[in-house]
């Protein structure tokens, strides 16, 4: 027992017992009262609504991709993987029959796209990871005084400056040595293990600018090999993914979205509207109002494709290798716990 009882005694009166999918009018839309607050007309469509991620989701898997030379083209929604990425990540896959993935919440029917079961993985941490190993860097203070000089986010300098070192090699063979395994909050999925932590491996002495840029862009691939772990144990139960779609503030950075079509070795989509939540929520809205005839159809006429990154098939064996030292961290980290536990 959790101490939710109340919420099932009397039929569930505490908090209904009517399940609208999303996008389905409520009632007789907005109240008098919350039209005077709101300063709307009063019985204007409120629509069955979703949470934040769950709205990126909808604003970006649905995309009409035609012309853009990609694989889902030509396959159903259900190969698609929207990954929601901020402070932490979410990725959702759906399905239309229910697929149960160790590690990985779901599945729930009509959670996100109104007859489809959804499946959700996700990171504790990404971007807050991301911005935890830069700001505690002995080369922060410097790097932020150059960015501002150059009136640029301390994450646009730093992706010019791994070009500017980088030389004749690309830039993701500059962590040929540096690995990080990125659960400095615990593992969400698919390994599901709170106990987890973080681990960086290949530090030199070395605390100067071009070392802060490395360690940022070792960072970025971690989170971008826990994004392919996720998806290896959605395809291993039965999803069938071909392409990404990225949204939230992490889609905005160059690198990280490069990163993710390289190590995952899909192509990753953005939308042309960079505020994909919104998006959903205007799907929701406009499903609502009766202006499609279903969310699938707002989906595809509402949401746009903006910009196609392929991954670059050429780097495949490097990031391949890298995986697998990724795999060998989290091995590694168990058999040090399991050394310390025993007798």
């Amino acid at each position: 027992m959790i101490g939710l009882e109340d919420f099932v005694a009397d039929n569930y009166s505490k908090i209904g017992n009517q399940v609208l999918p999303p996008g389905a009018s409520l009632g007789n839309g907005l109240t008098p009262e919350a039209a005077k607050d709101l300063g709307l007309p009063a019985g204007i469509a409120v629509a069955a609504s979703l949470i934040d991620a769950h709205a990126g989701g909808l604003g970006v898997i649905g995309a009409d991709v035609r012309g853009h030379g990609l694989a889902c083209e030509g396959q159903p929604v259900t190969s698609r993987l929207a990954v929601i990425c901020g402070t932490s990540s979410c990725h959702m896959g759906i399905s239309k029959d229910p697929i149960f993935v160790p590690g990985v919440w779901g599945p729930y029917f009509s959670a996100m796209v109104p007859g489809f079961w959804l499946n959700e993985g996700g990171q504790s941490v990404t971007g807050k990871l991301i911005d935890h190993m830069v700001q505690g860097h002995a080369a922060f203070p410097e790097l932020q005084a150059k960015a501002t000089a150059r009136c640029q986010s301390v994450y646009a300098y730093l992706n010019s400056h791994l070009d500017l070192i980088k030389k004749a090699q690309p830039v993701g063979f500059l962590t040929v040595d540096l690995h990080v395994w990125p659960d400095f909050h615990g593992n969400r999925s698919p390994l599901a293990d709170l106990t987890l932590k973080g681990m960086v491996t290949g530090l030199k002495l070395s605390q100067d600018l071009d070392n802060l840029a490395i360690l940022y862009l070792a960072t970025v691939q971690a989170i971008a090999f826990g994004t392919r772990l996720i998806i290896e144990a959605m395809q291993g139960a039965g999803h069938s993914i071909s392409t990404l779609f990225l949204c939230g503030g992490l889609s905005k950075n160059p690198l990280f979205v490069q990163m993710h079509a390289d190590i995952t070795g899909m192509p990753v989509v953005l939308s042309q509207e960079v505020e994909s939540v919104l998006v959903g929520a205007a799907i929701l809205g406009a499903c609502a109002s009766g202006d499609f005839a279903s969310v699938q159809e707002a989906m595809a006429r509402m949401s746009k494709v903006g910009k196609v990154v392929f991954p670059r098939l050429e780097d495949k064996r490097y990031y391949d290798k890298k995986y697998q030292v990724f795999l060998k961290l989290v091995e590694h980290q168990k058999e040090y716990a399991a050394i310390m536990k025993g007798d």
